[in-house]
């Protein structure tokens, strides 16, 4: 485990570190995760192994502190993580992240594009979304006022509500965190996440459950260069439930067109 100072405060980013070749690759979880449990296994499958490959937990989630004065938006969870992958001495990653992280991973490319060099969003949140009142995700944690979460019962309803896997994790991560990250994750960043992502000039590819039918404005994002792959057998957490279609699309979209 490694770690590195990304507050004024001293609040610090810890990441799971594999050695290996460069580029580096850098594997974000999505909202009330963490990276070691969701891509350990797939990151070091044969496919994928061989490159140094940091397994990051966000500020809030993980073994990452959860520092209460950070206000918790996408771009500061961006910055956040821009400090630490300096810190580290990473630069033109290839970024894979899932959900929120994979918002999170959007807005890092267009905030410190020095850092990324390819990205791999894997059904990742690229719009705002309505705040849903008994919705297990994001939505519904949004619903919540920060006080009703905290203190007022919201976060054992949202428990009782994730079920026991999601929650294995999501209890790990800080209340307020877990609260603000939700939160501005709703709302999303202005330009949007999938109007920064059209933006980009890296190779970007994005997966997402066959089950879920087609993306929304995939037309406008295949016609920005956007890679978008169907994986089959799977839901959200789609490393989680095929890896093994998990790492054939992800190690295709890694390697690098003539």
């Amino acid at each position: 485990m490694r770690s590195a100072a990304v507050t004024p405060e001293g609040d610090r980013i810890r990441w799971a570190e594999l050695p290996g070749q460069e580029p580096p690759r850098v594997y974000v979880h999505g909202l009330g995760a963490t990276s070691p449990a969701y891509f350990a296994q797939v990151a070091v499958h044969p496919l994928l192994a061989g490159h140094r490959s940091l397994l990051i937990d966000l500020l809030g989630h993980g073994i990452s502190d959860r520092p209460t004065h950070f206000d918790y938006t996408l771009e500061s969870h961006a910055d956040a993580l821009a400090g630490a992958l300096t810190a580290a001495g990473v630069s033109a990653a290839e970024v894979i992240a899932h959900s929120m992280g994979g918002s999170v991973a959007v807005v890092l490319a267009a905030r410190h594009p020095r850092l990324v060099s390819r990205l791999v969003l894997i059904d990742a949140n690229l719009d705002p979304v309505p705040r849903t009142p008994g919705s297990p995700g994001s939505s519904g944690i949004a619903a919540y006022s920060e006080e009703e979460f905290v203190t007022g019962g919201g976060w054992e309803e949202v428990r009782d509500r994730v079920g026991p896997h999601w929650w294995s994790t999501m209890r790990l991560a800080g209340r307020e965190a877990l609260h603000r990250s939700a939160s501005h994750l709703t709302r999303g960043t202005t330009p949007t996440m999938r109007e920064l992502l059209l933006d980009l000039k890296i190779p970007r590819t994005f997966l997402l459950p066959g089950s879920d039918g087609p993306l929304p404005g995939t037309d406008a994002l295949t016609a920005a260069g956007v890679s978008v792959v169907a994986v089959p057998d799977c839901g959200h957490n789609i490393m989680l439930d095929n890896p093994e279609a998990f790492v054939k699309a992800t190690a295709a979209a890694l390697t690098p067109q003539d």
